[in-house]
C-alpha cells in the first residue's frame, strides 16, 4: 500500500518554482502565493473497437497526501510542456508513452483550451481527442522511469454511471471530456 513518509520544503525545485505575487486591485496592494509550472496537454482517447474510453491510473501524491487510504486517480493521458514541439506533439508521445498506442498528429482533434489549478498556479491545458483500435498499439505503456501508470478501458455504455461514482477518483478533464464526446461523438456510438 502507499503512503507519505514525510513532507519537507522544496529548495530547489524541478518542475514548479513558489512565488510570491505582489500586486494591486483597485488600488489596494495585495500579495498572493503561487507555484509557477508547465503548461499541459490531455487526451481523450476513444477506443473504435472496444467502444471505450482510454484512461490511465496512477498514483498522485498530492492525493495520497490528502486521501491516506488511496492516491490513485484515473485521468486523461496527459503531459506538460516542457520542450520545444508543437502541443498536437507532445500530445501524440504522451499517448504513446503512456498508453502503448502511436495515433498519427494529424489524427489529434482540438476540443479546447483552458486555464486549471487557477487558485494556485493557472496553467494552461490543451485538450485533444483521438480515436484508436487495435492496429496502433504497439506496446503495453506505462509511463517512462518514475511513473508507474496503468492503461484502463472504461466502456462507454458504463461511462455516464463512472462519471459519478465517487469510488473512482477522477479529474474534471475526464468528467468535461467525457460531456463533450456525448455532445459532439454521440453517433460514433
Amino acid at each position: 500500500m502507499h503512503k507519505i513518509d514525510s513532507t519537507e520544503k522544496l529548495k530547489n525545485p524541478r518542475f514548479i518554482k513558489p512565488i510570491m505575487i505582489n500586486y494591486s486591485h483597485f488600488g489596494v496592494e495585495k500579495k498572493w502565493e503561487a507555484v509557477l509550472s508547465h503548461d499541459s496537454v490531455a487526451v481523450l482517447i476513444y477506443h473504435t473497437q472496444r467502444n471505450a474510453f482510454v484512461l490511465v491510473k496512477q498514483l498522485r501524491a498530492t492525493v495520497l497526501n490528502k486521501n491516506k487510504d488511496n492516491g490513485m486517480m484515473y485521468e486523461l493521458c496527459a503531459g506538460i510542456v516542457d520542450k520545444e514541439a508543437s502541443n498536437a506533439q507532445i500530445a501524440k508521445e504522451e499517448i504513446l508513452e503512456e498508453c502503448g498506442y502511436d495515433v498519427p498528429v494529424e489524427n489529434l482533434e482540438k476540443i479546447s483550451s483552458f486555464y486549471t489549478s487557477v487558485g494556485i498556479s493557472g496553467t494552461h491545458q490543451t485538450l485533444y481527442y483521438a480515436e484508436c483500435d487495435d492496429s496502433m498499439k504497439v506496446s503495453e505503456g506505462g509511463g517512462l522511469h518514475d511513473e508507474d501508470i496503468e492503461v484502463i478501458y472504461v466502456p462507454v455504455e458504463e461511462s455516464r454511471e463512472f462519471m459519478f461514482d465517487e469510488s473512482y477518483q477522477k479529474t474534471t478533464g475526464v468528467m468535461m471530456s467525457f460531456y463533450w464526446f456525448f455532445d459532439t461523438k454521440q453517433h460514433l456510438i
